[in-house]
């Protein structure tokens, strides 16, 4: 079903494109040997050619080349083998050369598509227009000073990803959708972090609403929106006020927009330029750019295994298509399953982690990578159920031990004495009491009150401390109650 909005005049469709900004990671900027690390003090990473001084050449480095590359096979886009940056002019205060070089005609990595999964479980193809490598600005900083701006360079010359799609998404949940997939697939690439409240993956949004049947109308792009949830708010204001615009008889101008976070508004900021306002040309200082088909292909056999495929190969291994989704959400994530799924059984695996493990994980605030229980301590957890040394009961408790002590499960079980009794001749004297102590229920249940039969189980649990194997206990139950 197509996601509309209702107006006076009757339902609108919405039209989003996204051109999303990912910071590339690498060790150096691009064109300089200057450092990229994040949070260092203001201008401590800034090289000459960074600051715009008079007559630095700027040098391409290769391994940002490598990375985009790498994102344009993810995307399953067409790698142009052939080049060029250009020169887009414009003046602002954190720029210091007065322009950016950027690549414009001829982009490195050109058409490709992404998939999208929604909520309904339906899927969708999102086209990729072009990638294109350019240097990122500095910052300017607006609230150090009363009356003046400050300005940190350390931003300046990094390497930045714009990765533009079609205007294929037709709802807030698509472009999340899509933005979602985007950063899943970089992440696991290797070639952007993802982190967007550290702003090395931002995106500008391009709305625009229509009457069904109708061709594009105008459209307005909301700059610089750094989180997945305020992208789509920011489709879903920035629409309502083009409708409104356009059923009080008026006209949408095409501009730039800012997305006010408290507000949930869009406010203007500056009329949109079109390509010919930024003077573009070849960029003078930087040779065309011309790769070999035969060190892309390396490229391409190095590449690691993406969250589809991952999950495709999770599903073939006996997981729900819900769990293989969870599990390849983050790579990280994978990584852990795998390291504990090797040698035991997947879903019993999947079960735990998804489960109880996730659950301490959140309890603490603490993402995966930062788990104080390794992989291979909550693998030995569920040997020690498979082979009847403790029961899925009594692993919850040790679980949640592992987590407050860090200690391994083996050594919690042997310290408090928790190994499961299978020593039937135990197990059939705690019957005995628990029968003698309950011959009331026992008649009920000989009177044909079967429901009685998990209370048997429970009370005969508890004589043994919860350390009683239950396919034990749940037999000698049944041999001395008649069946």
């Amino acid at each position: 079903m197509s996601y509309t909005i209702e107006g006076r005049t009757g339902p609108w469709e919405i039209v989003v494109g996204l051109e999303v900004h990912a910071q590339v990671i690498s060790q150096s900027k691009l064109f300089s040997g200057a450092a990229t690390a994040f949070g260092a003090a203001p201008n401590s990473q800034v090289s000459f050619i960074d600051a715009g001084f008079p007559g630095m050449l700027p040098v391409i480095n290769a391994e940002c080349v490598a990375q985009a590359v790498r994102t344009g096979l993810g995307l399953n886009a067409k790698v142009n083998l052939w080049s060029r940056f250009d020169r887009k002019n414009y003046f602002y205060a954190d720029l210091p050369q007065g322009y950016q070089i950027s690549q414009f005609a001829h982009p490195i990595i050109g058409e490709g598509a992404v998939e999208i999964t929604l909520a309904d479980g339906a899927v969708k193809t999102i086209g990729i227009t072009r990638l294109h490598l350019e240097q990122d600005a500095g910052k300017s900083l607006h609230d150090q000073h009363p009356s003046k701006s400050f300005i940190d360079l350390n931003r300046s010359g990094v390497a930045l990803m714009e990765i533009v799609s079609e205007p294929d998404m037709r709802s807030p949940e698509e472009a999340g959708a899509y933005l979602s997939k985007l950063r899943q697939i970089l992440r696991y690439l290797g070639t952007c972090d993802g982190n967007m409240d550290e702003g090395s993956m931002r995106a500008d949004v391009n709305v625009s609403v229509r009457k069904a049947g109708e061709g594009y109308r105008t459209r307005c792009e909301v700059k610089n929106v750094n989180s997945i949830r305020f992208v789509m708010q920011a489709v879903e204001a920035e629409a309502r006020r083009q409708i409104e615009v356009w059923e009080d008889g008026g006209e949408v101008s095409q501009e730039t927009r800012l997305f006010d976070t408290a507000r949930g508004t869009t406010r203007s900021m500056r009329s949109k330029e079109d390509a010919h306002d930024y003077r573009y040309f070849p960029e003078p200082d930087l040779p065309p750019l011309v790769l070999e088909s035969n060190w892309v292909e390396a490229l391409k056999a190095a590449l690691p295994e993406l969250p589809d495929a991952r999950r495709a190969r999770y599903v073939a291994m006996g997981l729900s298509a819900y769990d293989a989704h969870v599990l390849t959400l983050e790579k990280e994530t994978a990584v852990f399953f795998e390291s504990v799924a090797t040698g035991r059984d997947a879903k019993i695996v999947a079960n735990w982690l998804t489960g109880d493990f996730f659950a301490h994980l959140n309890k603490r605030g603490v993402g995966i990578e930062e788990s104080p229980v390794p992989a291979k301590d909550l693998g030995a957890l569920i040997d020690l159920i498979a082979d009847k040394t403790i029961n899925g009961k009594i692993a919850k408790d040790v679980l949640e031990i592992m987590f407050e002590e860090g200690k391994t499960p083996g050594a919690i079980v042997a310290e408090r004495g928790l190994k499961q009794v299978t020593d039937t001749g135990a197990i059939d004297a705690a019957v005995d009491k628990v029968l003698a102590a309950n011959a009331g229920q026992v008649e009920q249940y000989k009177a044909g009150k079967v429901t009685l039969f998990g209370f048997f189980v429970g009370q005969t649990m508890k004589a043994l401390q919860g350390k009683g194997n239950p396919a034990l206990v749940n037999e000698v139950l049944k041999a001395k109650l008649g069946g």
